[in-house]
């Protein structure tokens, strides 16, 4: 049996792009405030003096060290990229939109573009409306992206070295409140597939279907539920693009209720998408009762630790959601 180390998800990140930078010279990072000072949570402490070559600071410019690591990709590099907050992807959205996941197919497969953009996303730390969005919706409507958003540090170690090895440009969303939430991870080498879900909790009365940090709120919410004599089952989806939806339909076929949960606001969010895959497969005729859809409130993310407890998703809304959906 391979020995387990506890570490928090930030940890658990950090390796996964050393043992992959020890494994391939071609790995490299760029991003802005990266090297002395670690990044905005420090997820990259200590890395420039292992890699003084190979951990790059850039200029406040999101559109220019993009569109600097799309070049390396295309040219055989295997660049990962910080962008500070997944909401700064608006400065660099040509790169994201139109240039990383278009060339593969537009070139007629003789170019790959193996890179990986990190970026910190949501909200719960009082950053106020620009610092706070969970924009993984527009990733997932991009053809040629992949789309990962891990939930705990096993899950995000397995992922990231998955999606450094994988020759697509692939968009690794790290959910601000789970950094320094902590998780056993092998010390041994392992890469978790891309676009497999993973069932975080078997139940029987009600699938739960969510990702992100919303994972241990809908863990925390089905134990209250447990308790009551409600079953649920949790559905951590890990991979948004490619998404597994054979894993939703077995579950809801089963428990015969669905509640989806994201951190997202819900005009447009991941939610509706997940909603018509039940609506249009074989599931549907299953349901007991309709789809629900729990995620934050439309209007920007307040400032106010108060409102904004209040714009977003919670273990009681969740509870209180599933306990309607069975009665």
């Amino acid at each position: 049996m391979s020995t387990q180390n506890e570490i928090t998800y930030a940890q658990a990140i950090r390796e996964a792009m050393c043992e992959e930078m020890d494994r391939d010279k071609n790995v490299f990072l760029m991003g802005e405030d990266i090297t002395v000072y670690r990044g905005a949570f420090g997820v990259t402490q200590e890395m420039y003096k292992q890699y003084p070559d190979r951990v790059i600071d850039t200029p406040i410019s999101e559109a220019a060290f993009i569109g600097c690591g799309i070049g390396a990709a295309v040219e055989g590099m295997r660049p990962v990229m910080e962008i500070m907050f997944s909401d700064f992807m608006s400065v660099c959205w040509d790169m994201i939109l139109n240039q990383a996941p278009k060339m593969h197919f537009m070139f007629g497969g003789k170019v790959s573009v193996p890179i990986v953009i990190r970026t910190p996303s949501g909200g719960g730390t009082g950053a106020a409306a620009q610092h706070s969005q969970s924009l993984e919706a527009m990733l997932c409507h991009i053809p040629g992206l992949k789309v990962i958003v891990p939930s705990t540090p096993y899950d995000a170690k397995g992922l990231l070295k998955a999606a450094i090895r994988d020759n697509n440009p692939v968009m690794f969303l790290e959910q601000k409140l789970l950094y320094r939430t902590k998780g056993m991870v092998p010390e041994r080498d392992y890469v978790l597939p891309i676009g497999v879900a993973d069932i975080k909790k078997i139940g029987t009365d009600c699938t739960i279907v969510t990702y992100g940090r919303m994972v241990r709120t809908c863990l925390k919410a089905a134990e209250t539920l447990a308790a009551e004599g409600i079953s649920c089952e949790v559905i951590d989806l890990r991979t948004l693009l490619p998404m597994d939806k054979p894993a939703i339909i077995e579950s809801v076929k089963k428990t015969k209720h669905l509640l989806i949960v994201h951190e997202a606001v819900k005009t447009g969010g991941l939610g509706g998408e997940i909603a018509a895959s039940i609506a249009e497969s074989e599931a549907f005729y299953y349901l007991d009762a309709p789809i629900r859809r729990l995620a934050a409130e439309d209007p920007p993310v307040p400032f106010s630790a108060v409102l904004e407890k209040g714009v977003l998703p919670d273990e009681d809304k969740i509870a209180a959601q599933v306990r309607e959906l069975v009665q």
